[in-house]
């Protein structure tokens, strides 16, 4: 013990290190399946559909319809499609092993932000704070689960974290323009894979321009021009034949939809990072954040501009603000400690003060070692991997009759791409006898997904109206983390799902 205390005095930097790729590793093998919606749809499923000739989504221009550009920067797709060739040269097909290759470069990748989020921590304020920012990047709870989904709003953390410690280092520089064309560069790569990270670059340029270093300001904003022109124009150029063009859509649907997705106050962003920090972190956090503004402008001002977009704007879900966490933590961490050491209060009571730090990371580990190891969309994903092993599935209807929309079905572990139905409450959907209307039997479903297993013979018998041959199949429950944020909040819709086969169509049940 009195080793790894003298050792950890010695090389803190070198243990939070160590710390961080143990807890991502654990990541790596178990934390499956994908976080939500957009970590998956949005940057696996297109570019594995465009390597098997498809268009997912209708993302590609298409010489059938005048489709419009998807809204989405093609960055980080494109990553994936270029990953994904490589793999298939390899011979290395299965979804489960490319999706572990991926994980473990995402967290390798992530280890850039525990890194310099310490240097950043130690320049501007102490190794005291440098130790407690290093360990929360390292090993707070959601971290390691967040470092291995492929959420571009994740994956862009490194590249902001890079160019805020090259303007630090460089501040002083005798000649400091190229350094900050390189900061402006990583900026506008950030930008290209999460366009809100412009606010964030935004604000970093108004804090080295209020310290009135006009040409570093300028420098670091031609280089994420430039960065910006060349990722976005030329693939939108190529593709659709006019620069810019995925951005303006973007800005398009986000304007017109601002309403349509979750909305909360001005200050939802708050309560759910105090909650997400757990107690006390999360006061402590952001006491310390607005206590030091000042002094550690150059991190807080793009940090505060970023959140306050955020707040105002009517589109609030909570992934949105992934982003600034390690930026909160450096700031929030660096000024609270500022306090502690000034004030009488905490330094009458060091026990009790010991006390709530010993209290947050005991249950955050509780958390963490859950929180890590959970299969995330279990029931999805392995529905999916069941049904791989059918060949030539031309197919599937989703049926969720008690909710407005159903999940999207992820057919990048199905190794297909059939035609895929929905049937659930909504008005946007015809009664299940419409939706196969004038269709022959072959255009019905080889496999029917019914999502929860409320009132499931009733759905069953109204589905066989169609399909009257329908025989059960398998049932694919949720993981444990799954199962509780279904609990909490219906709307992860996290339920079982029970598979049905059209026997017309697929004779013979998948053997055991």
């Amino acid at each position: 013990m009195k080793y790894i205390q003298k050792y950890w005095t010695q090389n803190p930097l070198m243990v939070i290190m160590l710390l961080a790729i143990f807890v991502r590793l654990i990541a790596v093998i178990f934390a499956r399946g994908f976080g939500m919606h957009d970590d998956h749809f949005l940057v696996i499923e297109p570019p594995q559909s465009w390597l098997d000739g498809h268009n997912f989504d209708n993302w590609l221009p298409s010489a059938e319809r005048n489709w419009q550009p998807n809204g989405s920067s093609l960055l980080y797709p494109g990553f994936h499609f270029g990953f994904f060739w490589l793999l298939k040269q390899l011979n290395i097909i299965d979804p489960q092993v490319k999706m572990f290759i991926l994980r473990f470069i995402t967290a390798a990748f992530s280890l850039v932000t525990v890194f310099y989020g310490y240097k950043i921590t130690e320049k501007i304020s102490n190794t005291k704070s440098a130790n407690m920012v290093g360990l929360l990047l390292a090993a707070w709870w959601m971290m390691p689960w967040l470092s291995v989904r492929n959420l571009v709003e994740i994956v862009c953390i490194p590249f902001l974290i890079w160019s805020v410690w090259i303007v630090l280092q460089k501040y002083n520089h005798p000649k400091p323009l190229r350094w900050f064309f390189l900061a402006g560069i990583l900026l506008g790569v950030a930008f290209s894979i999460r366009y809100q990270t412009i606010f964030f670059a935004g604000g970093l340029g108004l804090a080295v321009l209020f310290d009135k270093k006009w040409k570093e300001m300028f420098a670091m904003a031609f280089g994420c021009l430039i960065s910006i022109t060349v990722v976005q124009c030329v693939p939108d150029m190529i593709m659709w034949g006019y620069p810019f063009a995925e951005l303006k859509q973007y800005i398009n649907y986000n304007i017109i939809h601002r309403y349509d997705y979750f909305t909360g106050s001005f200050f939802k962003y708050f309560g759910f990072l105090l909650g997400v920090f757990i107690v006390p972190l999360g006061l402590y956090v952001f006491f310390g954040f607005f206590r030091g503004w000042k002094k550690y402008l150059i991190v807080f001002l793009p940090t505060f501009v970023f959140l306050l977009f955020h707040s105002i704007f009517p589109n609030k879900q909570e992934r949105f603000i992934y982003s600034i966490i390690p930026f909160l933590f450096i700031v929030g961490i660096a000024g609270w400690n500022d306090f502690v050491e000034q004030s009488k209060y905490w330094i009458r009571r060091p026990k009790f003060y010991n006390f709530t730090w010993t209290f947050f990371w005991v249950l955050n580990t509780l958390i963490l070692i859950v929180w890590t190891t959970s299969y995330s969309k279990k029931a999805r994903v392995e529905s999916m991997i069941y049904l791989s092993a059918y060949p030539n599935i031309h197919n599937l209807l989703l049926e969720d009759a008690f909710f407005q929309d159903t999940r999207m079905a992820p057919l990048f572990y199905l190794g297909q791409w059939p035609t895929v139905r929905q049937y659930t409450m909504s008005p946007d959907y015809s009664p299940i006898a419409k939706v196969y209307k004038n269709t022959t039997a072959k255009d019905l479903p080889d496999f029917v997904l019914f999502f929860t297993t409320k009132e499931i013979e009733r759905r069953v018998d109204s589905v066989k109206k169609i399909v009257p041959h329908l025989v059960y199949e398998a049932t694919f429950e949720p993981g444990f983390v799954d199962k509780v944020l279904f609990r909490m909040n219906k709307f992860n819709k996290n339920e079982t799902i029970v598979v049905y086969r059209n026997a017309d169509l697929v004779p013979v049940k998948r053997p055991e």
